[in-house]
């Protein structure tokens, strides 16, 4: 009886690196769980993800200036303080708005200013942006949009994203483990909450120190990079499946090597196809999808990671056990 010769390898045999892997994914998910309890403990977030208007309400001021090619320096905290200073004045049988918890970001530099408030009505948003106009105008009015969005519906807003989140994670981890088997399901689902954790991880310390604020296209891309990510796992999964019928006498660790050195051409490919065009939302999509592209791009490069380098090496191990 003849053994079945192992085929050779273009590249890599990735169980010889195995534990390089697992020490590289595990030290991200450390420091992404460490960045999603310090923005717990924040007391200026109380939040894994510091939450955006889409989930507090409030009322959002996009102001455009009009300053040419040279517009005169300008940082959040200048401006945070302006805001605060201004007084509006108090509604029938109510306080007047507090403005001293304002947030600002300024992009573009200086030449757009984002402001986040308190729920105001359109005169005081008004009056808002005319009060500031003395100080960081001539102001482009074209440029100037107000968005409000109460607090009940920011609650529901959340509330709906958390449900179709957990939906579509039971989905996947169903279909896999009817396609395939339970242990299959299993690393799929690690895979999968290895990829949202750092892609989490990443924005809670976007949070603490830039102030990046998560919103519904956050929501949205998470359940974009879970579809991504689950998909390429299952390629690699099919691979595995074949070699088990065509070299099945090998141990299965040389099984999953030939998979993942016959599947990593098209990864790698895939991977790059997808990176190129958020590339150029992040450089020219402007401001309002610039996280959105951000959280796809981290979102899609880990999970390109686990299913190469991730699920399929845990395999072995649980196949054994």
């Amino acid at each position: 009886m003849t053994s079945t010769p192992l085929p050779s390898f273009r590249f890599f045999r990735i169980n010889r690196h195995r534990r390089l892997a697992w020490i590289g994914s595990g030290l991200a998910c450390a420091l992404s769980v460490l960045g999603l309890v310090l923005s717990w403990l924040n007391p200026t977030i109380g939040l894994p993800l510091k939450p955006g208007l889409d989930f507090t309400g409030g009322t959002q001021i996009q102001i455009e200036r009009r300053c040419g090619t040279d517009c005169g320096a300008l940082t959040a905290p200048q401006v945070q303080e302006k805001v605060a200073a201004i007084q509006l004045p108090a509604p029938e049988g109510g306080p007047a708005p507090n403005l001293s918890s304002a947030s600002v970001q300024v992009l573009d530099g200086g030449r757009s200013l984002t402001l986040r408030l308190p729920a105001l009505d359109p005169d005081e948003s008004a009056a808002v942006v005319k009060a500031l106009e003395g100080d960081v105008g001539p102001l482009d009015a074209a440029g100037t949009s107000v968005s409000t969005i109460g607090p009940t519906l920011g609650s529901q807003l959340l509330r709906t994203s958390i449900i179709s989140l957990i939906v579509s994670f039971a989905a996947i981890a169903a279909y896999i483990t009817f396609s395939y088997s339970g242990v299959f399901a299993f690393l799929a689902l690690v895979a999968l909450a290895h990829d949202v954790l750092i892609t989490c991880g990443v924005f809670a310390w976007l949070g603490l120190l830039l102030g990046v604020e998560v919103d519904t296209l956050f929501a949205v891309s998470l359940i974009t990079v879970a579809g991504y990510s689950v998909t390429d796992t299952v390629v690699v999964y099919d691979r595995i499946r074949e070699q088990r019928k065509l070299i099945g006498e090998l141990p299965l660790t040389d099984q999953v090597d030939v998979a993942v050195d016959a599947t990593l051409t098209r990864s790698l490919y895939t991977s790059l196809t997808t990176l190129l065009p958020l590339l150029g939302l992040i450089f020219f999509g402007g401001s309002s999808l610039f996280w959105f592209a951000v959280a796809l791009t981290v979102g899609i490069g880990v999970g390109s990671w686990s299913s190469i380098g991730l699920a399929p090496t845990l395999l072995p191990v649980l196949s054994r056990r």
